[in-house]
């Protein structure tokens, strides 16, 4: 099974500090591992799990080496790592 882990590298949002990570196992978010999950979050990284899910790389994607998106509230801006793990 294909797990990802979505990881803040940056934060400016009082819900989300560095290093704070939402652990997604299938198509469910584990909360009993997950910190707090913002429904703008999920929003801006969503399409990029399940594509990552289904095996797609980054450079498919139209990224680098890493996967690294930002969530849309501007006021607060979160920077999201998202990173596929084996089980």
């Amino acid at each position: 099974m294909e797990n990802i882990v979505v990881e803040v590298i940056e934060s400016k949002c009082s819900h989300y500090r560095v290093g704070d990570k939402i652990y997604i196992e299938d198509a469910l978010i584990n909360m009993d591992k997950t910190s707090n999950v913002c429904l703008m979050a999920v929003q801006s990284f969503f399409p990029f799990i399940y594509a990552a899910r289904k095996g797609v790389t980054p450079e498919q994607m139209g990224f680098g080496e890493k996967l690294v998106v930002q969530c849309p509230d501007y006021c607060a801006p979160v920077v999201f790592e998202i990173k596929r793990e084996r089980s």
